[in-house]
């Protein structure tokens, strides 16, 4: 409760916002709402909580407060009007006018043909899809790259970091990727968006984490002699992994705002849905993964999480072209989260069996001066 209780209490007030609003139809497009999006971010708390536990205290509760309110009135009420104005050239107070006032019957154009806000948005999809998708894939493949002690899917994962020792081998596939969405899968008048957006996307992931490793190491730097994982990062590493998280969101959060509108295009509905009760249960599963070391105890959890992420990635790119129903995007990160747990969960206990036989082979030696002699022996 010292965790989730807040998240609780703004899912109940939310849930009371809504019926106010637009009555027992409102509460229920809320509540489904709300549990769209923590389906679909449940991977997202994974990954926050592995970045997150490198930044010191200071910069958690920044992220925490800060970057919740970004989260929840940023990325999902003003992003999708800001798509609006932009690729519209509507000013805010039109956009947000347009988001109020939906044609009757769910339609996508108005009766004189001019297109809903739905409409506008779901017409940016191509570019935000290339952005986040290209943004995700760098972040899978960078991680797949990476060589572990600890592997997952080892089959795939052992074979991938030996591949990793060429340098810069995630960005040219991530371009490789970018291509092949856009001579591929985009309409050919998507094309050049798809590849200006995919590009942007790349470019933000190098240059965001760069800046964060760089300013990471310097500070190590001037701690102590070598890098130690124990060091927080603090200062400029923090915040350019502050920004870092935020971008993230962004690319997670798209996919629930675009899957929202396959509920209700209501703007105040998808802040109250996907905002506060959604983000609020993101940010209570990452605290509660960061404050219980459940990563640290469950080592497969960040393995499942990233695989998630490269699902995510490539369906990202393939929406691009082909409609693929968000249900399908939340069962595929939730397999693999839950497939990575389950693997846990089984590693531990052979673990826990193993040091059980052990402990009673040992308990079960003799102790007389025989035993003593020749254990004397085999240390000489």
């Amino acid at each position: 409760m010292r965790i989730f209780g807040l998240s609780i209490a703004v899912t109940i007030a939310s849930l009371i916002a809504a019926f106010l609003y637009g009555g027992p139809t409102a509460f229920v497009l809320c509540a489904i709402l709300g549990i769209l999006e923590v389906s679909l971010s449940f991977d997202n708390a994974v990954i926050n909580a592995s970045v997150l536990q490198r930044m010191s205290e200071f910069w958690q509760k920044i992220f925490l407060t800060v970057g919740i309110v970004i989260a929840v009135f940023g990325m999902r009420l003003v992003f999708p009007l800001a798509i609006v104005w932009i690729t519209a050239g509507l000013d805010p107070v039109k956009a947000f006018d347009l988001a109020l006032n939906p044609p009757a019957d769910g339609a996508l154009t108005f009766p004189d043909g001019s297109p809903s806000y739905e409409k506008l948005l779901t017409d940016a999809h191509p570019q935000i899809a290339a952005f986040g998708g290209a943004f995700l894939l760098l972040l899978f493949l960078n991680f797949m790259l990476e060589d572990r002690e600890i592997t997952w899917l080892s089959w795939i994962e052992r074979p991938l970091a030996k591949l990793g020792k060429l340098d810069m081998l995630a960005v040219v596939l991530t371009l490789l990727g970018i291509v092949i969405a856009a001579e591929a899968i985009a309409h050919d008048d998507d094309r050049g968006t798809v590849l200006v957006a995919g590009i942007l996307g790349t470019v933000t992931y190098v240059v965001v984490d760069g800046l964060g490793s760089m300013f990471h190491t310097e500070e190590v730097g001037e701690e102590q002699s070598g890098p130690s994982e124990t060091v927080k990062a603090a200062g400029k590493a923090a915040f350019f992994l502050f920004l870092y998280l935020e971008v993230l969101d962004a690319s997670f959060s798209f996919d629930g705002v675009i899957g929202a509108f396959a509920i209700t295009s209501d703007p105040i509905l998808i802040a109250l849905g996907l905002g506060l009760i959604g983000a609020m249960f993101v940010r209570s599963i990452t605290v509660y993964l960061v404050r219980k070391g459940t990563l640290s105890e469950y080592v497969y959890l960040e393995h499942g999480a990233f695989w998630a992420i490269g699902a995510l990635a490539i369906i990202l790119l393939a929406s691009i072209g082909v409609h693929v129903n968000e249900v399908i995007t939340g069962l595929i990160g939730v397999a693999f989260i839950g497939a990575a747990f389950v693997a846990s969960v089984i590693r531990n206990r052979g673990e826990e069996d193993l040091e059980t036989t052990s402990s009673s082979s040992n308990d079960d030696l003799p102790i007389d001066g025989t035993a003593q002699t020749g254990c004397a022996q085999v240390v000489r």
